[in-house]
């Protein structure tokens, strides 16, 4: 078995995005991250909007991995050689995609079935003084903070029954009763804890080689096919991470066949948002046929991208899954770490924020999440995504079968990594709005015209594919084409 080496002592911050960019290639073992980093431009740097995070050069670096990686695929495959140019302000617009993007004109908040639910999400003061952030956004986490708070399920309701309790006994009574909720941590608080330790201890993408697999080489591909074409991958993912992976892989030319239960799947505005080029099955794998024709679609996957907890119980373990099919590659998401303290907890972007200090450094009158809103889902798809297309180059050398995890709460350990900035250069920068710093792209869709931020870099002699057509859950099969 091999895998990154571990990091045990915090690193010196990267002086520029180039060296942040050399040490994400190497992370993801590239031979050559030198090489690598010189083939990336990043037009625009920090501070672009008022945080004391280097958001725009993290996600910068992240996109320009991605593009990076992708286009060595394509020229293993037959493509020219292509360099890749990043604007750091079409960066920040992709942390904000979920604000920026409109369906049929109305933004994607406005069409949840229950918009409150989200609205509900937010830092509560408890009766210690401390902070706890507690989300509401799915119907069954809003029924467990109800079946502890037992109040109004409204920001006054839930501010008035927070007050009466401990931030740390209300974090582990939502918890488990299946919520999610997170106190708000400094620091030094998160790396005394051993979910914290555990976090601390592993790159921002670890890559582990957990078995055989035979040699499966990337074939010739014409000028006119995307790097990924004729790679077929299985997205049983959630939200917003893990969708967004895929749609990446989608959108460079893979076959991305989506899996979602159909008593629990995403709101239509996410599938709009994250489903393009994807094809959507029904599958429950608590369901004996759906499992068994599950494990026969896996006979012919390449790549199995998962955001859920407890799939070793339902036979979808990686362990088990490469064992059916040895050379699969699996892309792991996680909040907190599979096998860490806190693998059974489930989590959000948000709570990651709360949890690592995050908040903490943010920090005006409150804790704060960064001005984009939303920091790791979007940095852990592109890292995701660009360990996906380096273990495909991997495997086409030297065979075996992968593993890739991705955390949230990693996410935000590496931005953290990247050292502040001075709270007195950004305080007067203006706060993002509804208005991208970037350009936007509008296609059409099964579900209306959809507007979204447009893929944020671009090659040297090669036009970047579009996202592909969106369409409606269940209307595929669970079969390969």
């Amino acid at each position: 078995m091999t895998s990154n080496t571990l990091t045990t002592t915090e690193p010196t911050p990267p002086s520029s995005t180039g060296e942040m960019v050399s040490r994400l290639l190497h992370t993801l073992g590239d031979l050559d991250p030198a090489r690598g980093a010189e083939d990336i431009t990043v037009v625009g740097a920090d501070p672009l909007v008022p945080s004391v995070h280097r958001l725009a050069d993290a996600m910068s670096a992240a996109i320009g991995v991605f593009g990076r990686q992708t286009a060595e695929v394509g020229e293993q495959r037959g493509h020219p050689h292509q360099r890749v140019q990043v604007q750091a302000g079409a960066a920040i617009d992709q942390l904000m995609a979920t604000y920026h993007t409109t369906l049929s004109g109305r933004p994607l908040g406005a069409l949840l079935d229950d918009p409150t639910l989200l609205g509900n999400n937010d830092f509560y003061r408890a009766r210690d003084g401390r902070w706890i952030f507690i989300i509401t956004t799915y119907p069954h986490l809003r029924d467990a903070v109800h079946s502890v708070l037992r109040c109004g399920l409204d920001k006054v309701g839930i501010a008035q029954a927070a007050a009466c309790w401990d931030a740390f006994t209300l974090e582990e009574a939502i918890c488990a009763r299946g919520g999610v909720a997170c106190v708000v941590r400094s620091r030094d608080e998160w790396l005394a804890h051993p979910a914290g330790r555990y976090a601390a201890l592993r790159p921002v993408v670890e890559i582990e080689r957990v078995g055989d697999g035979p040699v499966r080489p990337l074939e010739p591909i014409g000028e006119a096919d995307e790097a990924l074409a004729g790679v077929r991958v299985l997205d049983l993912t959630h939200v917003i991470a893990g969708p967004v992976a895929a749609r990446l892989l989608a959108q460079f030319g893979a076959d991305v066949l989506h899996l979602s239960r159909p008593d629990r799947s995403d709101p239509i505005p996410m599938i709009a948002m994250t489903g393009g080029g994807k094809r959507n099955a029904y599958c429950d794998l608590r369901d004996d046929h759906d499992r068994a024709a599950f494990h026969d679609v896996l006979q012919d996957t390449d790549v199995f991208v998962h955001a859920y907890r407890g799939l070793a119980r339902h036979g979808a373990s990686t362990e088990e899954l490469v064992r059916r099919r040895p050379g699969l590659i699996t892309l792991e998401y996680h909040a907190w770490g599979a096998d860490g303290p806190w693998g059974e907890r489930g989590g959000f972007d948000q709570l990651a924020c709360s949890a690592t200090g995050f908040a903490v450094e943010e920090w005006t009158d409150r804790p704060s999440l960064p001005p984009t809103y939303l920091l790791n889902d979007y940095l852990a798809a592109y890292l995701g995504a660009a360990a996906v297309a380096t273990v495909l180059r991997r495997r086409a050398a030297e065979g075996g079968s992968w593993r890739i995890r991705v955390t949230l709460a990693g996410v935000c350990h590496w931005v953290q990594e990247l050292g502040l900035l001075a709270r007195e250069d950004v305080l007067d920068l203006p706060c993002p709005g509804r208005t991208p710093l970037a350009a936007l792209s509008t296609t059409g869709t099964d579900f209306g015209p959809l507007t979204e931020p447009a893929t944020p870099f671009a090659y040297s002699g090669r036009t970047v594919p579009q996202p592909g057509r969106r369409t409606p859950l269940g209307s595929a099969a669970l079969q390969w084409r």
